[in-house]
């Protein structure tokens, strides 16, 4: 019975990169408009902090415990969200552009062991940074359509940290980590509908540290002016990654919503 509700709180910790994100994105930084204003010296800048309310299903395994199935929607992930944080940006001269996106996520749950014997208290806490730095230039280019081919790195940090109170195993704590580096080769495009609303979207795929690495999205966007708009959407990300014990094999997707500034 213990063993369950540990690998249970360690699921729920798996879920950690639900709240977030992790790296292309919608539109923004990472899928520029076909049109847009470009300052005295060519360059356009823009930055997007964005929400991805996503679920998550897959493998995970930690603490040298067998690995466990996880099927969590949003709604489990937010109940132990404890903080989120998640943000793009992009400079571009002219078809050249670099971007990057970052995502850091921590979440924690707790509980106690049958009668208190052996912890009247377990808590798991569990911190992800997923960041994706990269590169891309406009293969096709018209009034209202753009398209880009686009190379970068993802970086993935998972740590977790297992912590008992009273009982027999009354301050005993073990932690377990993996990082690794993964690199993405895709492409991203905008079309304007009107020149108010586009739709957007991306498709990347790669390897590394993790066996294969994939992320997809679809979304709409709306300009409220040259300087701001709004987007809102659906992304899928994928990776599988195991190493010495430690798996995250899972699927993380949900709607996406993000505020696109220029400058």
């Amino acid at each position: 019975m213990t063993s369950r509700f540990v690998r249970a709180l360690i699921s729920i910790g798996g879920c950690l990169l639900a709240g977030g994100a992790t790296a292309a994105d919608i539109y923004s930084p990472v899928t520029p408009e076909a049109q847009q204003v470009t300052t005295e010296s060519g360059w356009t800048f823009s930055f997007a902090p964005y929400f991805w309310a996503a679920g998550l299903s897959g493998d995970i395994q930690q603490f040298g415990l067998p690995a466990v199935d996880v099927d969590a929607s949003f709604s489990d992930v937010f109940d132990h969200l404890d903080f989120a944080a998640m943000a793009i940006g992009e400079a571009r001269y002219g078809p050249y552009s670099v971007f990057g996106d970052a995502m850091y996520i921590k979440l924690s749950g707790q509980g106690g062991t049958p009668r208190g014997i052996l912890a009247t208290d377990v808590e798991l806490s569990t911190e992800t940074f997923a960041g994706l730095i990269g590169a891309g230039y406009t293969v096709f280019h018209d009034s209202s359509l753009r398209l880009d081919v686009v190379g970068g790195l993802r970086v993935w940090s998972v740590e977790s940290e297992l912590s008992f109170s009273g009982g027999i195993l009354d301050g005993v704590s073990r932690e377990d980590d993996a990082a690794w580096v993964d690199g993405l080769a895709g492409f991203r495009g905008t079309y304007s509908i009107t020149p108010e609303i586009y739709l957007t979207g991306w498709g990347l795929v790669g390897a590394g540290g993790a066996d294969l690495d994939w992320d997809v999205a679809a979304a709409i966007g709306y300009r409220f002016s040259d300087t701001i708009s709004a987007v809102a959407g659906y992304r899928a990300l994928g990776v599988d990654y195991s190493d010495d014990g430690f798996v995250f094999d899972v699927v993380q997707q949900g709607p996406i919503l993000g505020l696109v500034v220029r400058f």
